[in-house]
């Protein structure tokens, strides 16, 4: 049987926010702390949050598809916006880009804004999440059958998170970004969070669960401390590797071992930027230990219940493995990203997506192409 024309959504892309999006777009009251890009008494680009270094040298790297890797990271000359190719903050030119490859929609995540946190300082957090919100609703609007906005909403005030999150929803974003980590002492899954996860399930839109990178402090993903480039730098490959999935694999274990979508089953999660290949192992894995600690635990079915029917899992484009993970875990459960424009994504990205789901079924290939994502975000 011969299907027509497949939507194709690349469920991970990027805006690269201009450097004066802040200063432009934060309340004149907090204006003064913008985020920004300035050079320092010896030229170097420096990222500022709050006039506290973030960042400085090789902003281009922010970005950089279109450049080589390594010279990305090695050129001092390359600037931020050299890394920031037009599609990257223009309307228009995203649009085109889309066309070019082939792509009906495109779900679009910060770069920039999710480098950052202010837990000590709830409310500036939030005015710097509402700047960016507002630029990207002004970057995504004109062109809302292409491009899917997801809201940038901080969780260290539930009520002021909850207030950002149902103003971005009444204007039609598609969800919301998450970051993997605790906050304030708290995992995402705690009850306390709960009204937040109530909105997105009377919106029917997902939690985007999303890698972060941190720069002015540890991501403590283990007491071993893999990632702490203040005592040793580990090797790039090792990096950008592991780094996403070694956050999201313990943060998908405690949403669902918290009894997050126990308390809310009809609550949806995709899971962005960490492949997808660990799927079966992490189900398995969970499963085992919940037979031997069921008395204790919080869930009432194993965890991998709930793994398959409120989880979605966004797959690299090379990643050779995702039939078997289809017949594995379930073929509605998965889509694909791009990650354009950052520096360790392709733009052979859709080239290489379509090779590795080659051996699927047509039916099954049109599932991970976009039928899945029209399902995940009601299109």
């Amino acid at each position: 049987m011969a299907y027509a024309k497949p939507l194709v959504v690349d469920m991970d892309s990027h805006v690269m926010e201009p450097p004066d999006l802040w200063q432009n777009y934060l309340e004149p009251k907090y204006r003064h702390r913008a985020i920004r890009i300035e050079r320092d008494a010896d030229g170097v680009e420096t990222l500022l949050v709050d006039d506290k270094v973030l960042l400085s040298g090789r902003l281009a790297a922010l970005g950089g598809a279109e450049h080589d890797a390594v010279q990305a990271f090695a050129d001092p000359g390359l600037t931020y916006l050299d890394g920031c190719p037009k599609a990257s903050y223009d309307t228009d030119a995203r649009v085109q880009l889309l066309d070019e490859w082939g792509v009906d929609m495109g779900v679009v995540f910060p770069t920039i804004g999710i480098l950052w946190d202010k837990e000590d300082e709830p409310e500036l957090a939030m005015a710097y999440a509402r700047a960016y919100n507002n630029w990207q609703w002004d970057f995504a609007s004109p062109a809302l059958d292409r491009i899917l906005p997801i809201a940038q909403v901080p969780l260290y005030d539930v009520e002021l998170a909850c207030q950002e999150l149902k103003r971005c929803l009444e204007l039609g974003f598609k969800g919301m970004f998450l970051a993997p980590e605790p906050v304030c002492g708290k995992r995402p899954s705690h009850p306390d969070f709960d009204p937040i996860w109530q909105l997105l399930i009377e919106a029917d839109l997902p939690i985007c669960v999303h890698l972060i990178v941190r720069f002015d402090r540890v991501v403590n993903l283990s007491s071993t401390q893999w990632w702490n480039v203040a005592r040793e730098r580990p090797d790039t490959v090792f990096s950008f590797g592991l780094g996403g999935t070694m956050q999201l694999i313990p943060a998908v274990a405690a949403l669902v071992c918290d009894g997050l979508f126990e308390r809310h089953p009809e609550l949806k999660a995709a899971i962005v930027e960490s492949g997808a290949g660990y799927v079966r192992y992490l189900m398995d894995r969970l499963d085992e230990k919940y037979a031997r600690f069921k008395a204790v635990s919080c869930l009432s079915r194993p965890p991998s219940e709930y793994i398959r029917e409120n989880l979605w899992f966004v797959m690299d484009p090379s990643e050779a493995g995702i039939d078997a993970q289809c017949d594995l875990v379930g073929e509605d459960r998965f889509l694909w990203g791009s990650d354009y424009p950052h520096v360790d994504s392709h733009m052979t990205a859709v080239q290489e997506v379509h090779a590795a789901l080659a051996p699927m079924s047509e039916r099954r290939r049109n599932m991970v192409l976009g039928d899945n994502a029209r399902a995940l975000f009601g299109l």
